[in-house]
């Protein structure tokens, strides 16, 4: 089978590489923002969409232009790319997988790709990379890069540059090792909890960092805005944000990683986080109830990173052979597991189920645990159909304004 694999590394660069590599990240924003300003006006004159071709013809014109030939400094394969960015952008806009397009700013995600592998040339014996336009540049190998290398991407965050080989390679199809099957629930006060009745507790890395981030931007509105102790001051708060994203990731990976290598079926919910995560502010006309009370439950929900989890899950498991399966998530927090009895009654709290009807008493999280596996069998046997209900799992009122105390 064929494997698409991306290994991330630091970079070492000197003074020299920093301001190439600032330079030709400002180049593709400013092609990316100059192309959706020229679409933006094309669509309200009635013409039809403009796309990647005529855009990159367009492009040729703006690097032999007067008004910007700087752009000629940087690599056109990487220009090129920004513009296929748009392109794939609006495809997902027209395809209701993502919102409208929205313009870069500096110092958000700064990156550009070279696309064309032709041009790079890696030395993993000496930990260096050729780069178009940048020469060699020196890395920090922590591990060994495997298969043909496709394209790299160089970005920026934190005041730190890092570079992403993405390689391609055939692999024999594994056989999976593991036979046994699992239920997980996820949730805010359990980050996961198994059909067995084990559990992985939450990390919260938000939560534990959040006093020291309020302290960092409350300095920072004191300073004078884009001063040099105002720019200081930045790169403290994103220093802070790489921090917590990476003890999150680091976090996500690791469990990932075990409960792929133990399990050959796992089963999970297919939660719409984005949907979970809404604000409930309202409008001026129609204000929204317990507005403080649901922006506690959207933080703690956002701080678990349930949508990457799943993410993780699931091509691991296909690396070594197992199988994942995202099942409806309705009502598998009320289902009593013995009798099949569903009904609100069942949970009065956040922690305890109790049966109404046949007095079955476990703990809530591992009770939904065992009805997601259950119904994934269902689903990976004869494709079970749930009957329509809530979009997502609601938790009872009690349980919002627990977990708000805590926030």
């Amino acid at each position: 089978m064929e494997r698409f694999q991306a290994f991330k590394f630091e970079l070492m660069p000197t003074g020299e590489h920093q301001r190439f590599m600032r330079r030709t990240a400002g180049a593709c924003r400013f092609v990316y923002n100059k192309a959706l300003v020229l679409q933006k006006a094309n669509h309200e004159n009635g013409n039809k969409y403009i796309g990647y071709v005529g855009l990159a013809k367009l492009l040729t014109a703006w690097r032999n232009g007067f008004e910007t030939p700087w752009l000629k400094d940087a690599p056109v394969h990487s220009l090129q790319h920004a513009l296929k960015d748009l392109d794939r952008a609006y495809r997902n806009f027209f395809d209701k997988r993502a919102a409208f397009p929205q313009f870069k700013k500096r110092g958000q995600r700064d990156s550009f790709r070279y696309p064309d592998s032709k041009q790079i040339r890696l030395e993993q014996g000496n930990g260096r990379i050729f780069l178009p336009k940048l020469g060699w540049i020196r890395y920090r190998q922590s591990r060994k890069v495997l298969g043909e290398l496709r394209n790299v991407t160089v970005s920026h965050l934190a005041g730190k540059w890092f570079i992403s080989i993405q390689t391609r390679r055939e692999v024999e199809r594994p056989v999976v090792q593991a036979t046994s099957a699992v239920g997980i629930d996820v949730g805010i006060d359990r980050f996961a909890t198994f059909s067995d009745g084990s559990h992985i507790e939450a990390l919260n890395s938000f939560r534990r960092h959040e006093k020291r981030l309020a302290r960092a931007q409350r300095c920072l509105s004191r300073k004078v805005r884009f001063s040099s102790n105002w720019e200081k001051q930045k790169g403290r708060i994103q220093r802070i944000h790489a921090c917590i994203a990476n003890a999150r990731r680091d976090y996500l990976h690791k469990a990932s990683a075990t409960i792929s290598q133990n399990h050959a079926l796992v089963c999970i919910e297919d939660l719409r986080v984005r949907n979970m995560s809404k604000s409930a502010a309202g409008s001026v006309e129609k204000p929204g109830k317990n507005v403080r009370a649901k922006s506690g439950l959207n933080k703690g929900i956002l701080d678990q990173g349930w949508a990457e989890f799943r993410r993780q899950l699931e091509y691991k498991l296909d690396w070594s052979g197992g199988w994942l399966i995202a099942v409806p998530p309705h009502h598998t927090s009320q289902t009593c597991p013995r009798c099949g009895h569903i009904s609100a009654d069942n949970r009065t709290t956040r922690a305890k189920f109790l049966c109404a009807v046949c007095s079955y008493e476990n703990h809530a999280d591992v009770v939904g645990a065992i009805n997601i596996l259950a119904r994934g069998h269902r689903v990976a046997a004869c494709g079970e159909v749930v009957p329509s209900g809530p979009s997502v799992k609601q938790e009872p009122a009690e349980a919002t304004t627990q977990e708000m105390s805590h926030a």
